[in-house]
């Protein structure tokens, strides 16, 4: 009897993967892709939409080719969230997505800030307005490009547009509508958000929401011909990739907490319903559209901090285990030197918004080593997630699972513990995306009645993180200094922001021509 087994499929921002796993959770086959981000200027980020998904076929007939003995009987897909991704009537791109980390409305933002618009979002949706939010980056296009928007028939998120070229049906899920124009109390489009954000004309972009565990269609014939997979597989609706990821952790579950350190970094819990206060900016996605929600923060700040410090500190000659070596020759606190971690060209979206947030080494001498200009870095990080953790009431005595590129360092996972003073679990698979997949296709597929109960069929093996409790004064006290340093330094941010994109253009022009 061959094995049954489930192909799930992770479209991050940098790379596709799928991943074939059988219903008892062993990996059968697994291939990734990677993907590259223009950037037509300094604030754009964009993805090729057609790219993603032969990136999704390509990876589908490897891993699918691996597992040949396996009967596959479900898809489900995941992938990065908010952005615009715009198709026509006919399922075509009308231009490259507009990605979550797209930088454009900015300026929006602020604007929406001043005039009660961005507060009308956080009442509604329960989440912080961000640059790289779809409502205001409709706007963004409707004034830069109005033909554009005037051929579009539909928006999809990154799953979503994915999950359409299998099944050619148009549909999201509760956790990705919610970043959009989502009442997350009671799962549906809110009219009252359209009518106070104006935006009545936009409602017909939005595709129906149908709950995460429902088979959403089946693989066409011309989906079976691109991807290798054989046409009427069901495949699953699916959720975005940060909720996905805490049910491959085994930590959406209420009284739990987990995060990500990764392109960007995310920590959050599940609770039973909403219960954030609204002048926090926190994001708030509808779990179930039934009321249960995962409130998280997901700052714009992760790995690519450690990149550029390796590129800027000329350390490209070493690889990362001898980067990490180095950082380990600092003792713990960075010799006093503090690392704002704030490097996203859109800004910051939590703990707080500032899109002109920027990232800077304080408390530099001459006596400043680059060992502890490096491991500033990683404990800059590490601060971020911790004053998440803090401002999501996550508890001291709170385990936390940690996962994504970042976690798979040993460095990475002690210096959080010992900076956010928690105990830290990593899984031992890497495939959490895949077997968040898997968790929602058991469900959907009716193998198991619930994720709860999905989840724990799925689960893996942990390593456990201690903090280092003679460390814990120390950071404490680094981490009120990195939030005051950091605090005190925001008003000045726009100026600084100015003096980037002055410095951008040709310095002998007129600064009024900039």
């Amino acid at each position: 009897m061959n094995i049954q087994a489930i192909l799930g499929i992770d479209a991050g921002t940098t790379a596709v993967k799928s991943v074939v796993l059988s219903t008892s959770g062993d990996v059968l086959g697994s291939a990734r892709t990677e993907l590259s981000v223009q950037r037509p200027s300094h604030s754009h980020a964009e993805q090729d939409m057609l790219g993603v998904w032969d990136a999704v076929c390509r990876t589908t007939r490897d891993a699918v080719g691996q597992a040949s003995a396996a009967e596959i009987i479900a898809v489900s897909v995941t992938g990065q969230g908010d952005g615009a991704w715009l198709i026509d009537n006919d399922g075509n791109p009308t231009g490259p997505a507009l990605l979550w980390l797209d930088g454009r409305a900015g300026d929006r933002v602020d604007r929406w800030q001043l005039n009660g618009r961005a507060d009308s979002v956080r009442t509604i949706t329960g989440s912080a307005l961000f640059p790289g939010a779809l409502p205001v980056l409709l706007e963004e296009i409707e004034e830069a490009d109005p033909d554009r928007l005037d051929a579009s028939a539909h928006h999809l998120n990154c799953k979503d547009w994915i999950r359409f070229k299998l099944t050619g049906n148009i549909a999201t899920d509760p956790t990705e509508a919610s970043r959009t124009y989502l009442d997350v109390y009671t799962g549906d489009y809110s009219s009252d958000l359209f009518r106070d954000l104006g935006h009545e004309r936009f409602q017909r972009l939005l595709a129906p929401v149908r709950p995460s565990t429902e088979i959403a269609g089946t693989v066409t014939s011309q989906a079976a011909t691109a991807s290798g997979l054989p046409a009427g597989l069901p495949v699953v609706t699916g959720m975005v990739d940060t909720p996905l990821g805490g049910v491959g952790l085994d930590a959406a579950r209420s009284g739990r907490a987990y995060a990500i350190m990764g392109t960007t970094s995310f920590v959050g819990a599940v609770h039973k319903r909403r219960t954030a206060t609204r002048d926090q900016p926190v994001i708030t996605l509808s779990f179930d559209g039934k009321g249960k929600v995962l409130e998280c923060f997901a700052p714009m700040n992760g790995t690519p901090n450690l990149d550029w410090c390796r590129t800027t500190l000329g350390l490209n000659d070493l690889n990362w285990s001898d980067i990490e070596d180095l950082a380990q020759t600092a003792r713990p606190g960075s010799g006093g030197v503090i690392y704002l971690p704030y490097t996203s060209t859109s800004g910051e979206r939590a703990p707080f918004v500032d899109t002109a947030a920027s990232a800077s080494w304080m408390n530099l001498s001459v006596s400043t080593t680059t060992a502890e200009m490096v491991r500033a870095v990683y404990e800059g990080l590490a601060h971020s997630l911790r004053e998440c953790m803090d401002e999501l009431d996550i508890g001291s005595s709170t385990v936390v699972r940690l996962s994504g590129g970042g976690a798979q360092s040993d460095t990475i996972c002690q210096i959080v513990a010992d900076v956010s003073g928690r105990v830290i679990e990593r899984s031992d698979d890497v495939e959490l995306g895949a077997r968040g997949c898997a968790a929602l296709a058991l469900v959907a597929t009716g193998r198991v009645e619930s994720i709860d109960e999905a989840m724990t069929a799925l689960s893996t093996s942990v390593r456990r993180f201690e903090p280092h409790a003679h460390l814990g004064e120390l950071y404490a006290a680094q981490a009120a200094t990195f939030r005051r340093v950091r605090d005190a330094l925001r008003p000045h941010w726009a100026e600084l922001r100015h003096l980037r994109a002055y410095s951008h253009h040709d310095v002998s022009a007129p600064a009024s021509s900039i």
